[in-house]
C-alpha cells in the first residue's frame, strides 16, 4: 500500500498528544456519538410494528404501506456517500448537526402527517438527514477520541448501537404503539436529537478536505445507488424479471461504472479509490455487506415468525428480541478490549461462524417450538456473533484512514451494510416465499384466509408452510455470515490494534 493512502493527517493535539478535549467529556461525547447512531437505526425497524395502526389511521393502500419503511431505506442508503464526503468538505460535525436538525424535523412533521404522501415524504427526508449524520457519526468517533484504549471502547459503544438499533426498535415500537399512538414512533425522536443536539459541542472537529465537490461523481454516484437499491426492493416486492427491475438494475449498472470512471480521474473525487488499495479495508466493506444481509434478514423473518405463527403481540415481540440486545452488547463490549490482543480475523471471523450457527439453530423451527428453549438461546447465540464481528469491521474500516477521508471512509461501510440489508430482504424473501409455496400453494393467503374463517386445520398447514419457509430464510442468512467468514480469513490480514498506551496510528495492510 502506498504511503498517501496510509498516513494520517496531523490533528491539532494538546501536551499528551491527544485531540483537544479529548481529555474532557468523552463520557458526554461518547453518549451524544452512541444516541444519534441508536437513533438513525431503530429507525429503520421502529415504524414496522406500527404499519398495521398507520395503515387504519390514514387509509393506506396496501400498495403504498411497504414505502413508508422502503422509502426510508432508499433515501438513506442512496445519499450515504455524499452525506460522508460533505462531511470531509464542510466539517464533520457541522454536518452532523445539520443531520441531526434534518432528521428531527423530518419526525416532527411524520407525527404530524395527516395523510400517507406527507409520511412517505416526511420518511425521505429522515433518510436524508440520517445519511448526513451517519458517516459523520463514526468519523467524529477518529477525532473525537485518542487512538488506542478510549477509541476502541468507543467504537465498541458505536458497534452495539449499530447492532442492537433494530431490536430497540422493535421494541419500542411495539410499547408505544400499544401504550400511546402511532404517532409517537416519530414523536420520541424529537427528545432524542434535541439532546444530541445540545451535546455536540464536546466533539472534536479536525482538518477539512481542501477539495471542492464533486458534481459529476455526486450525480452519477447517489443515481446509481438510488436506483440499486430501487431495484433491489422492487425485485423482492415484484419478482426479479420485471421489466421495471432489470432496467434499475441497468441504470444502476451504468451510472456506477460512469462512477468508478469519473473518480478516476477527477482531482477531487466523491470516492478516493485510494481508500481501496488497502485489502484489509476493502475486506472490511465487503463483510459489512454479508453481515448486513443476513442480520436484517433475521431481524424480518423472526418478527413474523413469532407473530403469525406463535400469535404474539407487538410488545411481546419486541420483549422476545430482547437477548439480542443483550447479546451484542456482551460481544461488543468484549471485542472492543479483544482487538488489542487478537488480529481482527481472529475475532470476526470466529464471531460469524458462532452467528452462522445460530441462523442453522434457528433453521430447526417449527411451528410450536418454545421460546425459552430454542428461540431465546439461538436468538443470544447469534447476537453473540454478530457482536464479536462489528467492532473489528468497523475498526478496519476507518483505522490509518487520512481525517480527510474519514467521512466518505464511513459512509462506504454505512453503505456496504445498507445495501447488504436491502439485498439480503429481497433475496431472502423470494427464497422464503419460495419455499412456503412449495409446501402449499400461495401459502402467505392460504394461512391469512385460515385465521379469517377459524378454519384451525387449514391454519395449521399454512403455519407449517410459512415455518418452512423462514427456516429457508435462516439457512440462507447462515450461508451469507459463512460468506463474511470466508472474507475475513482470506482478505483480512492486519495485526491487533495498538494498545491504549503510547498507541501510534493504526496503519492497515
Amino acid at each position: 500500500m502506498s504511503a498517501d493512502s496510509t498516513a494520517v493527517t496531523p490533528v491539532p493535539t494538546d501536551a499528551t498528544g491527544a485531540p483537544p478535549g479529548a481529555g474532557r467529556h468523552l463520557g458526554l461525547a461518547l453518549f451524544v456519538i452512541a444516541a444519534a447512531q441508536l437513533m438513525v437505526v431503530l429507525d429503520g425497524t421502529i415504524t414496522n410494528i406500527a404499519l398495521p395502526s398507520i395503515q387504519t389511521a390514514l387509509d393506506v393502500s396496501d400498495a403504498n404501506l411497504a414505502w413508508i419503511v422502503n422509502s426510508y431505506a432508499l433515501a438513506f442508503g442512496g445519499l450515504l456517500l455524499i452525506g460522508g464526503r460533505a462531511g470531509d468538505l464542510f466539517g464533520r460535525r457541522r454536518m452532523f448537526q445539520v443531520g441531526i436538525v434534518l432528521f428531527t424535523l423530518a419526525s416532527l412533521l411524520g407525527g404530524l402527517a395527516p395523510n400517507e404522501g406527507l409520511l412517505i415524504g416526511a420518511r425521505v427526508l429522515q433518510g436524508v438527514g440520517a445519511a448526513i449524520a451517519a458517516p459523520s457519526a463514526l468519523s467524529l468517533i477518529t477525532t473525537t477520541f485518542p487512538e488506542g484504549g478510549p477509541r476502541n471502547r468507543a467504537m465498541g459503544v458505536y458497534a452495539a448501537m449499530a447492532g442492537i438499533g433494530a431490536t430497540v426498535g422493535l421494541l419500542l415500537g411495539g410499547v408505544l404503539t400499544d401504550v400511546l399512538d402511532w404517532r409517537w414512533v416519530f414523536f420520541v425522536n424529537i427528545p432524542i436529537g434535541l439532546a444530541v443536539l445540545a451535546g455536540t459541542r464536546t466533539l472534536v472537529e479536525a482538518e477539512r478536505d481542501r477539495g471542492r465537490l464533486d458534481i459529476p461523481g455526486t450525480l452519477t454516484g447517489t443515481g446509481g445507488l438510488i436506483a440499486l437499491v430501487y431495484g433491489i426492493t422492487r425485485g423482492g416486492e415484484h419478482g426479479w424479471t420485471e421489466a421495471p427491475t432489470l432496467t434499475c438494475f441497468a441504470l444502476a449498472a451504468v451510472l456506477l461504472v460512469a462512477f468508478l470512471a469519473v473518480q478516476s480521474r477527477t482531482a477531487h473525487p466523491m470516492m478516493p479509490l485510494r481508500l481501496f488499495r488497502d485489502r484489509n479495508r476493502s475486506g472490511s466493506y465487503a463483510t459489512m455487506l454479508f453481515i448486513g444481509a443476513g442480520m436484517i434478514a433475521t431481524f424480518y423473518f423472526l418478527t413474523l415468525y413469532l407473530q403469525l405463527i406463535l400469535g404474539y403481540s407487538a410488545v411481546e415481540t419486541g420483549f422476545a428480541n430482547l437477548p439480542f440486545s443483550l447479546g451484542m452488547g456482551v460481544a461488543a463490549a468484549l471485542s472492543a478490549k479483544l482487538v488489542t490482543r487478537l488480529a481482527p480475523r481472529a475475532i470476526a471471523g470466529p464471531g460469524l461462524l458462532v452467528a452462522a450457527i445460530g441462523m442453522f439453530w434457528f433453521a430447526t423451527l417449527t411451528p410450536d417450538s418454545s421460546y425459552a428453549g430454542h428461540l431465546m438461546p439461538a436468538m443470544f447465540v447469534t447476537a453473540l456473533g454478530l457482536g464479536m464481528g462489528f467492532v473489528p469491521m468497523t475498526l478496519g474500516a476507518v483505522s490509518g484512514v487520512d481525517h480527510q477521508d474519514a467521512g466518505i471512509a464511513s459512509a462506504l461501510l454505512n453503505t456496504a451494510q445498507q445495501i447488504g440489508g436491502a439485498l439480503g430482504l429481497a433475496v431472502l424473501s423470494t427464497v422464503s416465499a419460495s419455499a412456503a409455496n412449495d409446501r402449499l400453494p400461495d401459502a402467505a393467503a392460504s394461512f391469512y384466509r385460515a385465521l379469517a374463517t377459524h378454519d384451525r386445520a387449514a391454519a395449521a398447514k399454512g403455519a407449517e408452510a410459512l415455518t418452512h419457509g423462514y427456516t429457508m430464510a435462516f439457512v440462507g442468512a447462515g450461508v451469507m455470515f459463512l460468506a463474511g467468514v470466508l472474507v475475513t480469513v482470506l482478505a483480512i490480514t492486519a495485526g491487533r490494534q495498538q494498545s491504549p498506551e503510547g498507541a501510534a496510528p493504526v496503519h492497515l495492510g
